[in-house]
């Protein structure tokens, strides 16, 4: 099938919500609640061409899923190009049906064709560990390297949160506060990335469970928004999901990301969360935003094992 759509995206994060309740250290990298609204909102448009997905039922309900990246060169909002020469694979199974992964394995093979294909697994999941492995796929030596662009997944209840500090003249806002395009370039000047359009963004808050009241936001004294993070609250197990969270570069150091995170979770337990989840650069070689997370009291639950199967 080809990129999936709001039904299918639904569909996706009933089965995250799930996952989410029994054993969160085996959800995937991207295969969250929220990281799944974040990524199909902001990319469908520019990427949706080049994705394709399958769904596997049993009982009438979702059991596993694959949603492939091909090969692809888009514009991007600044004259340059963004693109890939390789495939890549999120993916979800349901904690009990772990024999699912072979088959979504051998789809993903079909519908990728003659390139290497990249995916990620759990370092707290052996058995799809093992069954990657047997599949061919071995250790992405430069991904997943001490200096590597792997992911860490982090926890926190959402108890003894102290209360945030500002500067002098700073102040919280949400997104409700901005308009559209303030709020997309918020996010382009703290990641200096051209590809969040404001077309792209409106996407992002219709997408299921985007709230304007729990995209928290920080004013600098001349009204510059210097950081910004989207809490994504999951109500039915409580949980509330960071992503993305960013500071723009002139704003940095000031103490501003630990305010915004202190800020959010008070925001997401008054909205009815336990606890809360983060992804962030796990790379012993990359320490600030671990130690930024840790800070704010985030502990590591699982990380990200990258994985390549170079084609032949």
């Amino acid at each position: 099938m080809e990129a999936p759509g709001p039904t299918e995206l639904r569909l996706m994060q009933d089965l995250a919500q799930e996952v989410t309740a029994l054993q969160p250290a085996l959800l995937n990298g991207d295969a969250t609640v929220g990281e799944l609204a974040w990524v199909w909102g902001k990319d469908f448009d520019a990427l949706g061409p080049f994705w394709r997905h399958r769904m596997w039922f049993e009982g009438g309900r979702l059991a596993g899923w694959g949603w492939a990246c091909l090969p692809y060169r888009v514009p991007r909002g600044d004259g340059q190009y963004r693109e890939s020469t390789t495939a890549s694979l999120i993916w979800q199974a349901h904690p009990d049906r772990p024999a699912l992964l072979p088959e979504i394995l051998d789809w993903y093979d079909a519908v990728a064709g003659d390139v290497d294909r990249l995916l990620i697994v759990q370092s707290a999941d052996a058995a799809s560990q093992a069954a990657v492995a047997a599949h061919g796929y071995e250790l992405d030596a430069e991904a997943g390297a001490d200096d590597g662009s792997w992911h860490q997944f982090n926890m926190r209840e959402l108890t003894d949160v102290p209360e945030a500090v500002l500067p002098e003249g700073f102040r919280f806002l949400s997104a409700a506060d901005v308009s559209v395009a303030e709020a997309a370039k918020a996010h382009r000047d703290a990641w200096s990335s051209p590809n969040l359009t404001e077309g792209a963004f409106e996407r992002v808050r219709q997408t299921w469970p985007y709230r304007a009241d729990l995209q928290v936001l920080i004013a600098a004294p001349d009204g510059t928004l210097a950081a910004t993070a989207i809490i994504w609250l999951d109500q039915a197990t409580r949980t509330a999901e960071f992503e993305p969270v960013g500071t723009h570069p002139d704003y940095r150091r000031r103490g501003l990301g630990t305010a915004l995170q202190l800020h959010g979770m008070q925001v997401a337990r008054a909205a009815g969360a336990t606890r809360m989840l983060v992804a962030c650069i796990g790379a012993p070689a990359h320490p600030a935003a671990r130690n930024l997370y840790y800070g704010v009291g985030f502990r590591e639950i699982t990380r990200d094992l990258p994985q390549i199967k170079v084609a032949r």
